[in-house]
């Protein structure tokens, strides 16, 4: 067995000590920090994300949506990215998005939110926090799409409601910071 020089250790010790505090006293989540895969965005995951991407149906608009996401305990956490043709059907996408996602769950359409930006490449952002029913699991959808210039964003946590800690949620959500 080989022996570590004590520099390595002793940095491998601070990392460590550095990500406790993230981890939340819960050893089921091992945060880290990512970039999307056109580093459009950056965000906390709770376990070792996968990456792919598909074509979707936004009311008529397809594109294609690349997704990167985590599962903990029966609840994805999850990052979409799609660009639209321009800035305004970027926006208007997001009415399909939300609607797409509770439906997803067997929610009930959510209510319309959010009101068109002052300028078409302005942000634009709509929250999401609706309740289902799939096989006698109540299910959650929460969380956030936003659209800046062409670009359409969503970042949602999804599962069983017994699958999503408030915190762990939180600190997912909180730490998305679209570019």
């Amino acid at each position: 067995m080989r022996s570590r020089p004590a520099p390595v250790l002793a940095l491998v010790l601070v990392l460590l000590s550095a990500l406790v505090p993230l981890a939340g006293c819960n050893p089921t989540y091992n945060w880290r920090e990512v970039a999307g895969p056109d580093a459009s965005y950056r965000v906390l995951f709770p376990a070792k994300p996968a990456t792919f991407t598909r074509e979707i149906d936004l009311d008529g608009l397809r594109v294609a949506m690349t997704m990167t996401a985590a599962e903990v305990e029966g609840a994805t956490f999850a990052v979409g990215t799609a660009e639209a043709p321009d800035a305004a059907r970027a926006q208007a996408a997001l009415a399909a998005m939300r609607l797409a996602l509770a439906r997803n769950i067997g929610a009930a359409p959510p209510a319309p939110q959010g009101a068109a930006a002052a300028g078409a490449d302005a942000p634009t952002a709509a929250a999401i926090d609706a309740r289902g029913m799939r096989n006698g699991v109540p299910l959650r959808v929460v969380g956030r799409v936003e659209a800046r210039g062409k670009r359409i964003y969503q970042a949602i946590v999804v599962g069983p409601v017994s699958a999503m800690p408030a915190e762990q949620v939180e600190q997912f959500l909180t730490s998305f910071t679209p570019r």
